[in-house]
C-alpha cells in the first residue's frame, strides 16, 4: 500500500514539474477549464460530457507523454541530430491530431448560433460577470505564457 502511495505522490509530482515547465501543457489545461465552463452553460447529456472529459484526458496525457519523450531525447543527446528532431516533431503531432480532434468535437457540440448569442448578450447584460471574465483571461494567459510563479510575480509586480 505504501508502495502505491508513493507512485500516486510521482505522479502528481509528475504534473508538477510538467505544469512549471510546460507551456503547452498549461494552454490545454487552460482551454479545458473554459470548455468545461461552457459545457455547463450548454448542459450537455451524459455521453457528450463523456467524450469530453476522455478527449481533455486523451490531450492532457498525450502533452505529458510528449514531454516526457522531448526530455529523454535532450538527454540522449545536447547537439543537433535530425533523428531526435522527427522524434519530437513526431511526438508532438500527435497531440497536434487530438487537438485538432477535440476543436472539431466542440464544434459539433457548441455551434448553435442561438446560444452563442445569448451567451453574449448575457455577459453584455452582465458587466460584472464581463469583467470577471476578462480578468480571467489576463490571468489565463499569464498563467500559459509565465507559468504559476508568473501569476505570483505579475501581482507582485503590480502592487510593489
Amino acid at each position: 500500500m505504501k508502495s502505491q502511495l508513493k507512485s500516486f505522490g510521482c505522479a502528481f509530482c509528475g504534473i508538477g514539474t510538467a505544469l512549471k515547465d510546460e507551456g503547452h501543457l498549461r494552454f490545454h489545461l487552460v482551454a479545458a477549464v473554459y470548455v468545461i465552463a461552457l459545457s455547463f452553460y450548454y448542459r450537455l447529456s451524459a455521453v457528450k460530457w463523456a467524450v469530453l472529459l476522455i478527449l481533455i484526458a486523451l490531450i492532457i496525457s498525450a502533452e505529458l507523454i510528449n514531454s516526457a519523450l522531448e526530455r529523454i531525447c535532450d538527454l540522449i543527446t545536447g547537439e543537433y541530430d535530425l533523428r531526435i528532431k522527427h522524434i519530437k516533431d513526431i511526438s508532438a503531432a500527435a497531440v497536434l491530431v487530438l487537438s485538432f480532434a477535440a476543436v472539431a468535437t466542440a464544434f459539433f457540440f457548441y455551434f448553435d448560433v442561438d446560444k452563442i448569442k445569448s451567451l453574449f448578450l448575457y455577459f453584455f447584460n452582465n458587466p460584472i460577470l464581463l469583467i470577471l471574465l476578462i480578468v480571467s483571461i489576463i490571468i489565463s494567459v499569464v498563467f500559459i505564457w509565465a507559468g504559476p510563479t508568473g501569476i505570483k510575480n505579475f501581482f507582485s509586480k503590480k502592487s510593489a
